[in-house]
């Protein structure tokens, strides 16, 4: 279907006139039509109040019509075939096998959320019976469920036009609380944004939905995005990007006058471990693994292995000859936005700058104006020790090997590193023993601690955890992948004596289909 340009105001197409802004190929540079419109004030007031009018009818409708919107999404998505991963493979430089599991993962976590809808353990039900002859006073009945916080503002990565932007895991999440969501479009894949947007909103109105349960707005600048935060009818944002607009987020979200949590994605170099154990037995084949999850993708994903811990000897000199080998013959892929080529050519100009590091290696040359080169970089424990500003996210494929003289000076650069997403094992049967040594203090560091594996890659399932403690995440205690997130969006209320007549059907007496605690005890 022809793209338009517009935006979608409480799921209406709207165009405005003025000067609207094109997407950029990401491996030319070249604009790609149509013009998209900007948003004016004037539609973030329509989407907010269109979104507050219709969270209460959204908020309260049976879990099973809410599953059955998500689902349709899900079937919409789909039905967009070629045309939505040809349109975003040419916005995003992104090959097309990547973009074609990231759809089948956007359906995925849709129908993962409508499961978790139906399911009903998200509402905690919790049921404690009154004692009315307890002394020497009377035992009140109470009973607590999670209701949703009202509208969210999610905002579209850039690093994933579908999994992480309009219908990602944010939207999803939040339209599973019972939230109305409104999308701050990322101005990088616009045209991707609004196939996806048609996807919701056709699945909107064959499902009922009220008209205000979704909008995508499109600005220049960070106007529009402050303009959503401060609104006092958003009741938290969803945000995945740099550290910069994550804490600017926050910022204008704890200024308004009733502050709102942003949960924001933001930052992480995710450290890997090589316990000496794996490096005796397998550290040519860590070599070669650790530089195809560094270069996967350009680097460009949050859970990229930036960071590199081991002990010194001839066994990491075998890791590393390994490891160089393989970046040297690493080719050049093209970044997502020229912003991040010129971010992360600056990033490995100041390692490479750096007196305390060294190159190790770098990938072939660049074929492209937007291709990133990968480089490996490597310094020493204590120069570590002395100057851990070195571990700044570097977003892309370069990495920095940290070579420690003893588990003592592992053990306190450790220490210095700020909260990760992720932290990574590689450890033999001898190695256990180090790994008991780590685990607690990987435990207080990161939200994910993987075994003989590489980080890229977050499966989406009941169990997963994407988030860890700040900078990585804005809240540690969350979750942005897994059926877990739906709670970043809902809150507790007890209801005090209250006539069955007007308690929530969950916390009624009797069989609810969804599991509850009942005066202790676990029931189904």
């Amino acid at each position: 279907m022809p793209l338009t340009g517009e935006l979608f105001v409480a799921s209406k197409r709207v165009r405005r006139d003025g000067p609207g802004f094109r997407a950029v190929a990401a491996a030319t540079g070249a604009e790609i039509e149509p013009s998209f419109s900007i948003a004016t004030t004037d539609d973030v007031e329509t989407a907010a109040a269109a979104a507050e009018a219709a969270f209460p009818i959204y908020a309260n409708l049976p879990r099973e019509e809410r599953a059955k919107f998500l689902e349709a999404i899900a079937e919409e998505i789909e039905a967009l075939g070629d045309e939505l991963v040809e349109r975003a493979m040419q916005e995003s430089g992104l090959p097309q096998a990547r973009l074609t599991g990231e759809r089948g993962r956007t359906a995925g976590q849709l129908r993962l959320f409508a499961k978790e809808l139906r399911l009903g353990d998200y509402l905690r039900a919790r049921i404690d019976h009154a004692i009315p002859d307890r002394a020497p006073a009377p035992k009140p009945d109470l009973r607590l469920r999670m209701v949703p916080l009202g509208p969210v503002t999610v905002f579209g990565a850039s690093n994933f036009p579908l999994a992480f932007s309009v219908a990602g895991g944010d939207t999803a999440a939040a339209l599973a609380a019972g939230c109305p969501v409104i999308v701050k479009g990322h101005s990088a894949h616009p045209g991707t944004s609004e196939l996806v947007a048609g996807a919701i909103t056709r699945a909107a109105e064959k499902t009922g939905m009220p008209q205000g349960v979704f909008s995508l707005i499109n600005g220049a600048g960070n106007s529009v995005g402050s303009a959503l935060v401060t609104d006092p009818r958003i009741k938290a944002v969803g945000f995945t990007g740099s550290r910069g607009g994550g804490t600017a987020l926050m910022k204008l979200a704890q200024n308004r006058p009733v502050p709102i949590p942003v949960y924001a994605e933001m930052s992480s170099i995710n450290p890997v471990f090589l316990l000496p154990g794996a490096l005796t037995a397998k550290a040519e084949a860590l070599g070669t693994g650790f530089i195809a999850s560094l270069t996967m993708g350009a680097g460009q994903f949050c859970t990229n292995p930036g960071l590199v811990l081991a002990l010194e000897g001839p066994d990491l000199d075998r890791f590393v000859t390994a490891a160089s080998d393989a970046m040297c013959g690493a080719p050049s892929q093209v970044m997502l936005t020229p912003g991040i080529h010129k971010a992360y050519t600056s990033g490995v100009a100041r390692w490479a700058s750096a007196p305390a590091l060294k190159l190790l290696a770098e990938g072939q040359e660049p074929s492209g104006p937007t291709s990133g080169r990968g480089a490996l970089f490597t310094m020493t424990g204590a120069d570590f020790i002395a100057d851990p500003s070195h571990a700044e996210e570097v977003f892309g494929a370069a990495s920095l090997l940290v070579r420690c003289a003893s588990i003592e000076e592992l053990i306190e650069v450790v220490k210095l590193l700020e909260g990760q997403l992720t932290a990574t094992l590689h450890l033999a049967e001898d190695d256990t023993a180090l790994a008991q040594q780590l685990l607690p203090v990987l435990e207080r560091l990161a939200g994910r601690i993987l075994a003989n594996g590489w980080p890229t890659g977050v499966e989406v399932t009941d169990a997963q955890v994407h988030g860890g403690p700040f900078p990585s995440t804005s809240d540690g205690r969350s979750t942005s992948v897994g059926t877990l997130a739906i709670e970043r969006f809902l809150r507790p209320v007890a209801y005090q004596d209250l006539p069955a007549a007007l308690l929530p059907a969950e916390l009624r007496d009797g069989e609810a289909g969804i599991p509850r605690r009942v005066d202790g005890k676990p029931t189904l």
